[in-house]
């Protein structure tokens, strides 16, 4: 028995995440799997209800799950609430921190059908198969944060980057680690040549290369790694860097596979993983049943990677994505012509009849 809490969150996150459980239940019977699904609450509905968009129940119920599928935070309404009540600030970033997750993982392989729906020419993205190691508890989202008036009278706002060499050493780790079943290379993303914490991640990563011998690790400002993710992403193995960075770099590398749609998450290293799309809540779309939910599905097959163990679950989510984008089916954000346009229940439905036929 495997306990899974399901998070539908806000906006398209209410519309997403019931189609990506659908097929996570499907394929849990097709791999006979004993799954217990339980929902809770995060974000506005939570804030309503409880009066914090984190209530302890939601939090009690990941704890105590094997692994947790969330939908995405994040509302207008919400937006008007004090900052420390926003469900980024007081929901997902403290439920990352308290389950342990410091490791935040974003494939992007091409799909060849998806090539069209690509901003960038296919031969610069056509051979991209890559993986973002993002570090997730730590730099300037978590650091000291203060508003006060300067002696001029004007208010002067700080957020302090802060990284302990425990916390570079970890997530370099997992790099490393999971380059060595990729293609063996890793770059390690800094600003080594103006910030102190950037300093500090380089040397921990040279003396981390002492215990890999078989990887090759190459050092990259972020700037220039975010001109080289458009002008040679298929250069890149395992990109893996500082918490901000990784953030800005994962959606700018998203649109290599078409869209944000696409892109899938999985945070790891404490007893539960979480699992959610990279992309928001985008309320401007919500209600509407044309988000796209391969991310949130794509998500699914990660949680039964990595926290059920169960590769063979995984890969038919894969393929079966795979296969109903090959016969020409799209959500709205990758539609051009010549192909067929669903919704985003459609496409879930798409997904579950080509995964029994895998």
């Amino acid at each position: 028995m495997f306990r899974i809490a399901v998070l539908p969150g806000d906006g398209i996150g209410r519309e997403v995440t019931p189609v990506a459980t659908k097929v996570l239940k499907a394929t849990a019977d097709l791999f006979q799997l004993n799954l217990q699904i339980e929902s809770g609450l995060i974000g506005e509905d939570a804030y309503e209800q409880y009066g914090h968009p984190l209530p302890p129940a939601t939090l009690d119920l990941c704890k105590n799950s094997t692994a947790v599928l969330l939908g995405a935070v994040g509302s207008p309404k919400m937006d008007l609430l004090p900052p420390d009540l926003r469900p980024e600030r007081a929901a997902l970033l403290p439920l990352r921190k308290k389950l342990g997750l410091f490791a935040n993982l974003r494939p992007i392989k091409i799909c060849p059908e998806l090539i069209p729906s690509s901003p960038l020419k296919k031969e610069i993205i056509e051979q991209v198969d890559l993986l973002t190691v993002r570090e997730l508890t730590g730099g300037l989202y978590f650091g000291k944060k203060s508003r006060e008036i300067g002696v001029d009278g004007e208010e002067v706002a700080t957020d302090t980057l802060e990284y302990s060499s425990v916390e570079i050493k970890r997530i370099l780790k997992f790099a490393f680690e999971a380059a060595r079943q990729r293609r063996k290379k890793v770059t390690s993303v800094d600003k080594a040549n103006v910030l102190t914490s950037s300093q500090l991640w380089r040397e921990n990563a040279e003396q981390m290369r002492r215990d890999y011998p078989d990887v090759h690790l190459e050092h990259m400002y972020v700037d220039n790694c975010a001109m080289q993710l458009v002008k040679n992403p298929a250069q890149f193995d395992v990109i893996v860097t500082e918490n901000m960075f990784g953030d800005i770099l994962t959606d700018q590398a998203s649109v290599l596979s078409g869209s944000l749609g696409m892109l899938p998450s999985a945070s790891l290293g404490g007893k539960t993983g979480l699992y959610e799309p990279a992309h928001g809540s985008a309320p401007e779309l919500a209600g509407q049943n044309i988000a796209n939910p391969l991310a949130t599905i794509l998500s699914t097959a990660l949680l039964f990677r990595f926290s059920l163990h169960h590769e063979a679950a995984a890969g038919a989510i894969e393929q079966a994505v795979a296969k109903v984008l090959a016969e020409g089916y799209r959500t709205s954000d990758l539609y051009v012509p010549g192909t067929t346009q669903v919704g985003a229940r459609e496409m879930g439905e798409l997904v579950t009849k080509f995964l029994k036929m895998v």
